[in-house]
């Protein structure tokens, strides 16, 4: 008997959640973002269409001969290069990552170096026409765009 009071209580209390999660009004806090936001007129932040500032970003790997490449940035892929390499596309921060930072990989292969032997490529990141990025020893190029 006091196992069905038990699951009948939890029963009630489900449908009370349940039913006052539906009937919620939207929360009235000025930093409101997206539909919510939309919904009560309040303009998202950063040119209401989500995403930050739009910058130009180059990735380039150094050397002479074929190599394979690893990447991120307006989209990510794996190709066989010829090298010199470079790839420039157009960004901007999206959504959280207006916060955070859009990350912007390169992890080159192997090229043959300057005494002949076989090393990681050197790589670096160009945002708006200044290197942030450039590779040292065995190690790809990363940056965090905001």
């Amino acid at each position: 008997m006091m196992r069905k009071i038990h699951i009948g209580a939890s029963l009630a209390m489900a449908a009370v959640l349940l039913t006052g999660c539906g009937a919620e009004e939207p929360a009235k806090d000025s930093k409101a973002k997206g539909p919510a936001a939309e919904a009560t007129g309040k303009p998202e932040e950063s040119g209401g269409n989500g995403e930050g500032t739009p910058h130009e970003v180059t990735i380039e790997v150094k050397g002479t001969g074929a190599s394979t490449v690893m990447y991120t940035l307006d989209d990510s892929d794996f190709e066989q290069i010829t090298l010199p390499w470079k790839k420039t596309a157009t960004i901007a921060a999206r959504g959280a990552e207006r916060e955070v930072g859009r990350l912007v990989i390169l992890t080159p292969g192997h090229v043959t170096l300057p005494d002949g032997k076989l090393g990681a490529g050197q790589c670096s990141i160009t945002v708006d026409g200044k290197k942030v990025v450039e590779s040292k020893e065995d190690k790809g190029c990363s940056y965090k765009l905001k």
